[in-house]
């Protein structure tokens, strides 16, 4: 029968060799790039009729070393719907160290209505330790509307904001001072009246 003390001090010896290897391999995956992106799109009506979309892709390493060969692809924009006005849907940067950010931008014009869903954009990198590519992709867009009808009366109430609003911050600032020169004068006179009886 095997010493209890024998075993027992087999056992830790294989949990802290296999803690160790554990460890060590944690380590090894975190000296590594970490990509991460972030995909916005705005949307503006023009007067041609048409919907521009300004889309913004904002690249993160947040890992611990350099990625290399870094591209961006975001090619889900149908050509059926989209004209390309200004920029490329992909671009390439040669290193992105450690802690450091890169971004992309392009402009798209829109003719036809309806809604769209957006696909994340594709990153691929190069990381010196691995032979194939890492790939990582962006946050997605919600839904756009392209070409949406909007209503007239949110126009006529930001025009009328435009128009009268820096008169009426202006009224409120002195009713606001009236009321408050006036409120301490209340406050003291009540006090008084409770002195006299």
């Amino acid at each position: 029968m095997a010493d209890p003390k024998q075993a027992l001090a087999s056992l830790l010896l294989f949990l802290l060799l296999v803690s160790l290897s554990s460890s060590s391999s944690a380590k090894a995956t975190s000296d590594a790039p970490f990509m991460v992106a972030h995909k916005k799109v705005s949307l503006t009506r023009l007067k041609s009729g048409a919907d521009q979309l300004s889309v913004s892709i904002n690249l993160y390493n947040e890992g611990s070393a350099t990625a290399y060969d870094v591209s961006l692809s975001d090619d889900s924009w149908s050509k059926d719907v989209f004209d390309l006005a200004s920029g490329s849907t992909s671009n390439t940067w040669e290193r992105l160290d450690a802690g450091s950010t890169a971004s992309h931008t392009f402009v798209l014009e829109s003719k036809v209505k309806g809604m769209f869903y957006g696909a994340p954009a594709l990153i691929k990198f190069r990381i010196p330790t691995r032979a194939a590519l890492q790939e990582a992709y962006s946050t997605p867009i919600l839904p756009l509307d392209i070409l949406a009808d909007r209503p007239a009366e949110k126009k006529f109430e930001y025009r009328l904001l435009a128009k009268y609003g820096s008169l009426v911050s202006v009224l409120s600032f002195i009713g606001l001072f009236i009321h408050l020169i006036l409120s301490p004068s209340k406050s003291s006179a009540a006090k008084a009246s409770k002195k006299r009886h």
